[in-house]
């Protein structure tokens, strides 16, 4: 596995669904195994079916790219958390913990 830059971790409703990693190539997605188990397990997104292997992309998968938010509020995530508006991945880390819908991002811990 190639190592991640940064890595986030997806929620669904409030139930761990698996990790999101920015890498020298591009982007990876993958569902966590005891995520896959769960009678109840959900998609994250139609784009995105349940699968042991992971999803790779070279550009930042288009449903998490979907959550970033746009216009003023993204001028907002830009002041407030003094970033660069144009690193997606780092908008998606810090402005979707809560987002609408039922999937969340939290950035993964040291």
């Amino acid at each position: 596995m190639t190592p991640a830059f940064r890595t986030a971790r997806v929620y669904v409703r409030e139930d761990f669904a698996g990790l999101l990693r920015e890498t020298d190539s591009g982007y990876s997605f993958a569902y966590d195994a005891d995520y896959l188990k769960m009678p109840h397990a959900a998609v994250v997104s139609l784009t995105l079916p349940l699968r042991g292997d992971a999803y790779a992309s070279k550009v930042l998968f288009p449903f998490f790219d979907g959550l970033i938010p746009e216009g003023w509020l993204l001028d907002v995530v830009g002041r407030n958390w003094k970033m660069d508006k144009s690193d997606r991945f780092g908008v998606l880390l810090v402005a979707c913990r809560d987002c609408i819908g039922c999937v969340s991002i939290r950035e993964e811990g040291p």
